[in-house]
């Protein structure tokens, strides 16, 4: 019998705690993980069930963005969204999420950038860009039928008009050829979760974490490493 989600990721942190790697050792160092699908997709869900407890570092503005709604005594109804403060609030949230990255990206730790993926060219800039950082890049792109989108839609605390959700799943959609082309079929991990199914998630999960612990690829982070640990031979 296959084991559960809990003992796979005891099995890693287990590993973490033997090694108390840091830094340049980190498991998870230069791997980014994109993460795309449209609203009502399940994106948190499948986030927390395949890319928890090997030390990769969440970027998501939305999360950001309901705490300041909350705070702002706001909530994540399409009226207070859509209000003028609601919108405020959103280009403060962002402001704030892309900070953080900045600062996860200083030290070159390992990354789980959570979005739609309704906008191919920005995802391919950033991709870019983090590339020539050194980081390998990837994408698990969470994929549901527009109905199933629309009833979870409805179903979470911060729901989209519905015509809102049509055309971002739409965008998102169209899109999904070009993200597989661009990232490639060995770094692309497509995930259907249009209902439960624990053993897709957990073959995505093993994939992932297989993937973290493979040795960086891109040569500008092999000479990061390289002049990283010549700086721990001369102290």
């Amino acid at each position: 019998m296959s084991k559960k989600y809990s003992e796979l990721k005891d099995d890693i942190i287990v590993e973490q705690i033997k090694e108390l790697n840091e830094g340049v050792y980190d498991p998870g160092i230069f791997k980014a993980f994109f993460l795309a699908g449209g609203p009502g997709s399940g994106k948190s869900y499948v986030q927390k069930k395949t890319t928890s407890g090997m030390g990769l570092k969440v970027v998501n503005s939305d999360d950001v963005y309901e705490k300041m709604l909350k705070d702002a005594g706001l909530d994540t109804t399409p009226e207070d969204i859509y209000s003028d403060k609601g919108q405020e609030i959103r280009g403060r949230a962002k402001a704030t999420t892309k900070r953080m990255q900045s600062n996860f990206l200083m030290g070159r730790l390992g990354v789980v950038i959570d979005g739609t993926g309704k906008d191919f060219e920005k995802i391919q800039r950033q991709a870019a860009a983090l590339k020539q950082l050194g980081y390998d890049t990837y994408m698990i792109f969470v994929n549901t039928s527009e109905e199933v989108a629309q009833q979870r839609n409805q179903e979470r605390k911060r729901t989209l008009p519905r015509e809102e959700v049509t055309k971002m799943w739409n965008g998102v959609q169209q899109n999904i050829g070009a993200f597989q082309r661009f990232f490639g079929g060995k770094n692309f991990i497509i995930l259907d979760n249009n209902g439960p199914n624990d053993d897709v998630l957990q073959m995505v999960f093993k994939r992932v974490r297989g993937l973290v612990k493979t040795p960086v690829k891109n040569y500008i982070a092999k000479q990061w490493i390289a002049n990283e640990l010549e700086k721990k031979r001369r102290r």
